[in-house]
């Protein structure tokens, strides 16, 4: 562990500043996530719990832990993360299969997502195996990358470690959040440089596989019915789909302001998970809705950015995956809110509220953040060679 360090120790003429249009960016989503869950969560609150600031404050104490999430991953060195990387990977899968344990998971509407932790708090496995794939795959990614001899390379390894967290969050009946997975796993790879030809018999084995694991259950097929016939089920299962719609249409250009102007809002069912966004667009209306999507572009723009320009191999793949899980999670979320997409479990990063899902993304910001001012490991080896001279002179031994 001697030539391992917690926390970088290069001179500072070896990094390159943190993106602070990017911490911006997270933010000022961070900032409108909780004025939105403010907004849509204060009535529901006060029935159930007594109080309008029940889910606020769950939320903020999460948000808490997702910072220390962020400083965590901003600061250790990239040597450090992937040294521990074994570790990580191998627990939140524990984690995952400890669902399926009575006593410790919790079950709801027939699924076992959920592990119950002190002081009624809970855990989803499934959030951090979205983190856990990601360094995973772009660890993988970079070591088969360093081998020079083409014949010795192979994807089997990631493909059977990408497989895996699929089927065990699958066979929690979290479908949605298992194809997601899968489907971020395929863009990774097409990152890595994967040749596309490599795409085409995949999908040949992709397609009829959902196919049959949505046949499998009634719910599914319900959600498929209600996304083709959208104007059917009004009162049953297409419920939340045309609230949703019906909100987000009467937000109009400016919005209908807060507070009991939200007249649509209140007849979607627990609209701070994954309908958030409905409440969103119906307070601040389409100039609310634009502002979002350029925030989220801009956000997109400096993640991608910093994994493009990063000289460390693992770092951009892993911070390329992580741009990738926020945004394509958010653009589900809205399309699914916005009857584009059949019904999803998806929530809305900075948004929705749930601890797993605020403690995962703010993690993988501050990777992101890490990767935008790191160097590569040989450039480590050689900046550990430097010696100081006189006012920040720096020559090689």
């Amino acid at each position: 562990m001697d030539e391992y360090v917690f926390l970088a120790d290069k001179p500072i003429e070896a990094y390159r500043k943190s993106d602070v249009g990017f911490i911006a960016c997270m933010i000022l989503l961070c900032g409108i996530g909780i004025f939105a869950l403010s907004m849509c969560s204060q009535s529901y609150a006060q029935r159930m719990f007594g109080s309008p600031y029940y889910f606020i404050k769950r939320q903020l104490v999460s948000m808490g832990m997702g910072f220390a999430g962020f400083i965590i991953f901003a600061s250790l060195n990239m040597k450090i993360i992937r040294k521990l990387l074994p570790f990580f990977v191998i627990s939140v899968l524990v984690l995952c299969v400890l669902t399926f344990v009575p006593g410790i998971s919790i079950e709801r509407n027939g699924a076992r997502r959920w592990i119950q932790m002190p002081f009624a708090f809970t855990l989803q496995p499934s959030e951090f195996a979205k983190f856990a794939v990601v360094l995973f795959l772009a660890n993988l990614f970079d070591k088969q990358a360093r081998i020079e001899n083409a014949e010795e390379k192979s994807v089997l390894p990631a493909v059977a470690g990408l497989t895996l967290f699929s089927v065990v969050i699958i066979l929690q009946r979290d479908f949605s959040t298992g194809v997601f997975v899968f489907l971020t796993g395929l863009v990774m790879f097409f990152a890595s440089g994967a040749k596309l030809t490599w795409f085409f018999p995949a999908l040949l084995l992709i397609i009829p596989a959902v196919i049959f694991l949505i046949l499998q259950e009634p719910y599914r097929i319900e959600r498929i019915i209600a996304f083709l016939r959208p104007m059917e089920g009004v009162r049953t299962y297409n419920y939340q789909s045309i609230a949703a719609k019906r909100a987000i249409s009467s937000g109009g250009l400016w919005g209908t302001g807060i507070g009991s102007g939200l007249v649509w809002l209140n007849t979607i069912p627990e609209v701070q998970a994954d309908y958030i966004f409905a409440g969103w667009a119906e307070a601040m209306g389409l100039f609310g809705v634009i502002a979002y999507f350029v925030l989220l572009c801009v956000f997109a723009y400096r993640g991608y950015r910093a994994a493009l320009y990063s000289v460390n191999r693992f770092a951009a793949f892993a911070s390329f995956g992580c741009v990738s899980v926020i945004v394509l999670q958010s653009l589900m979320n809205c399309a699914v809110v916005a009857g584009l997409l059949p019904t999803t479990g998806i929530p809305l990063p900075f948004f929705s509220l749930g601890g797993s899902s605020i403690i995962v993304t703010l993690s993988m910001c501050g990777f992101i953040v890490n990767t935008s001012r790191c160097t590569s490991e040989e450039d480590e080896d050689e900046i550990n060679n430097f010696e100081t001279i006189g006012y920040g002179a720096v020559v090689y031994e």
